[in-house]
């Protein structure tokens, strides 16, 4: 398979999007993005790597750091963390409060907000029984997986949003309410907006994600262990809940697990064959990078790979 020739033409093919859509202004950090830019990366489980457009600018990666606190926390923690959230699909907009109070303080799964604000809540818990600090040792764990010690936190986007982040705020009150944050409000929001404020490039990203498509190898990075059983689990999620209330579509078009973000990001799978991140920064209204779901769709429609 010529992947190289395959996501080049793909990149020229979807070029004309890139003006629909737009970023997402309401974090005012990420407002002030080059919106036409657009990158791809695969990585096979073989080492070899395949990219084009802008796959080494770094961007916010937002909620595709799930991914990696969802496998700290089950690293941890174990099937002990679904007492406490779902694994179902939402339905819902990734920051909606209806459900959340429908469903008292619940999350539906770990990949929308609040999910994510309860795993920051687990891993802060986790970390300081072990008098470790949860902050260097996230991404301390980024840095093993994706194997580049050079990833941060980028504490301008995080100031950011939490500068607007009345929405998250209210919904980890909802959670504090219901009794599902143990930990202060304000540590555990200044936690998740800083996993939300750490840039990847795709190449990075792509890298960071074979482990989770490669289920045949043992997943240790930084002391966090997963069974083969734990990473399939979290494929199953990633493809379920991935992709806000869109995710049928993507399951559809695409028929990849991954996860999105709204700095434009997308990181996927194919179990045994790749990962594949790919970014542009302007979004459809369901959160979702516009050019970056087109050109996953190229993809496994042109190469004819998908799980399904």
């Amino acid at each position: 398979m010529n992947y190289q020739e395959i996501i080049e033409e793909i990149l020229a093919e979807v070029k004309p999007l890139q003006g629909k859509g737009k970023q997402a202004d309401y974090i005012p950090a990420l407002a002030k993005v080059n919106p036409d830019q657009s990158g791809i990366c695969i990585h096979t489980l073989d080492g070899d790597e395949f990219a084009a457009g802008d796959a080494t600018v770094r961007f916010s990666i937002q909620s595709i750091s799930k991914v990696f606190t969802l496998a700290m926390c089950l690293g941890l923690e174990g099937d002990a963390i679904w007492q406490r959230m779902g694994k179902e699909p939402s339905g819902t907009a990734f920051n909606s409060l209806i459900q959340l109070e429908i469903e008292k303080g619940k999350p539906r799964n770990p990949f929308i907000n609040a999910g994510a604000i309860v795993m920051c809540d687990i891993l802060i818990s986790s970390m300081k029984a072990r008098n470790k600090d949860y902050l260097q040792n996230y991404l301390a764990f980024i840095h093993d997986v994706s194997g580049c010690n050079t990833i941060n936190y980028n504490t301008d986007i995080a100031d950011s949003e939490r500068s607007c982040g009345y929405l998250n705020a209210a919904i980890a009150n909802m959670l504090k309410y219901y009794g599902n944050i143990v930990n202060e409000i304000e540590e555990v929001l200044r936690f998740y907006f800083l996993t939300c404020s750490i840039e990847m490039s795709c190449c990075e990203l792509a890298k960071a994600f074979i482990p989770f498509a490669d289920h045949n190898k043992p997943f240790e990075f930084n002391g966090i262990a997963l069974t083969a059983s734990q990473v399939k689990r979290m494929n199953a999620i990633m493809q379920t809940c991935g992709f806000y209330d869109e995710a049928g579509e993507f399951s559809y078009l695409v028929g990849l697990p991954g996860k999105s973000g709204v700095g434009g990001g997308i990181a996927a799978i194919y179990p045994q064959r790749y990962s594949v991140a790919v970014w542009s920064p302007r979004l459809n209204e369901k959160g979702n990078s516009i050019v970056g779901l087109k050109t996953l769709e190229l993809l496994t429609t042109r190469t004819k790979e998908s799980i399904f």
